[in-house]
């Protein structure tokens, strides 16, 4: 009879069991339900969306906006190996290079030259001699194009732009001088000029809280310039932001032992207090005309964000600046995140980007259009989270 019920006993565990054992998730599935769900790639989103949009040939001409996007598609292409994105961007430089190096520009204006870039990264993937030959152009255009007195270059060789220091153009020309340099065996020349350059606008352009004014006028002409100073009236955020970008970029090509990389160093730091006083304490934006963000028509502009953040976040890690510009750039890059969106159809959508702009005052950078997907913003978007996204 005691071994009937304990048969009985064991049967009754045993169901008990195998009922709880049917209900219950095998331990990996718990496992994986317990691990937060991976952020999604949002490079791989955007440089996705934005190639559905536009074809190589559709997406525009030659132009600083298209070359900058690039080179943001080519860091994405650097870390998935995608074959895709490079295909892609051989094939917008190829509408414009012709077999024997020959390029229809006449790299009259510092924008020109950004989207010389893609010529260097291009002769470093496929080694095709055109892209160096390409590239040379640019670089011999250097010799002989127009400087202010200390030697800083024109904006543009235009009238209009004659004796101008834009904060811009710095990001146009100097990025691809010291990647020129490091590909063809002619670092020499091209850190020195590029870091002089820096220094140059920078000495005329940073003002004491730090930040750079849009631009300078040598001879005092320009209907923006102040007659004693030169500068123009205000903090533009995205000719701040080209600056912050180059500076970073440059100081990673120069030697250690490089005469003007202190100076250049001492620029950034200045400029990184500025940046981490006038972050927008609710967003972590930064704001299109930088220090009068209490203003009511003033508004947080993504491009600008996204290039603070990816200097700051490069300054810290390569020791340029204080760790603690780290937890500013991760400040930005959050808010940064909070403008980029996917619509219905499953493309991404990026807002608050500032359209191109020339030098102004308060009122006409504030009534700028806020554009959506433009492509200063998709760049330095990808810059940026190319930078954070593993941090």
């Amino acid at each position: 009879m005691r071994r009937r019920r304990l048969r009985a006993g064991l049967a009754a565990v045993a169901l008990a069991t195998a009922a709880l054992t049917a209900a219950s998730p095998p331990l990996e599935t718990v496992a994986a339900a317990s691990r937060p769900a991976a952020a999604p790639d949002w490079s791989v989103a955007v440089v996705d969306s934005t190639t559905a949009r536009y074809t190589p040939s559709t997406i525009g001409g030659w132009s600083y906006p298209v070359g900058l996007y690039l080179y943001g598609q080519y860091l994405t292409y650097k870390r998935t190996h995608d074959p895709r994105y490079l295909t892609y961007i051989k094939s917008y430089v190829d509408r414009f290079v012709k077999s024997d190096g020959s390029i229809d520009q006449s790299f009259n204006s510092l924008d020109s030259m950004q989207a010389g870039r893609l010529l260097v990264i291009l002769h470093h993937e496929t080694g095709q001699d055109r892209y160096r030959k390409a590239a040379k152009k640019i670089r011999d255009r250097l010799d002989t194009y127009p400087r202010t007195s200390d030697g800083g270059f024109w904006h543009a060789d235009s009238s209009s732009r004659a004796h101008q220091l834009w904060s811009d153009g710095v990001y146009m020309v100097n990025p691809f001088l010291v990647e020129y340099g490091r590909e063809f065996g002619d670092s020499a020349y091209a850190n020195d000029e590029a870091s002089r350059q820096l220094y140059v606008y920078g000495s005329h352009l940073q003002v004491a809280n730090g930040l750079l004014r849009h631009a300078y006028d040598e001879s005092r002409t320009a209907s923006w310039a102040d007659p004693q100073t030169g500068l123009a009236p205000e903090h533009w955020c995205r000719a701040v932001g080209w600056y912050a970008m180059a500076i970073t970029d440059v100081l990673d090509a120069l030697p250690a032992d490089h005469p003007r990389r202190p100076q250049l160093i001492g620029i950034l730091r200045k400029l990184a207090a500025g940046l981490e006083k006038y972050q927008d304490p609710a967003t972590g934006r930064w704001f299109q005309v930088m220090d009068k963000g209490g203003r009511s028509d003033n508004w947080t502009e993504t491009s600008c964000s996204s290039m603070f953040t990816y200097a700051l976040s490069r300054g810290a890690q390569q020791g340029y600046l204080d760790r603690h510009y780290a937890d500013v750039a991760r400040r930005g890059y959050e808010g940064v995140l909070a403008k980029l969106s996917v619509g219905t159809d499953g493309r991404t959508n990026l807002t608050d980007i500032s359209i191109g702009t020339n030098v102004g005052d308060y009122a006409y950078y504030a009534a700028r259009t806020r554009a959506t997907n433009d492509f200063h913003g998709l760049g330095a978007f990808l810059i940026m989270n190319e930078q954070l996204r593993g941090d």
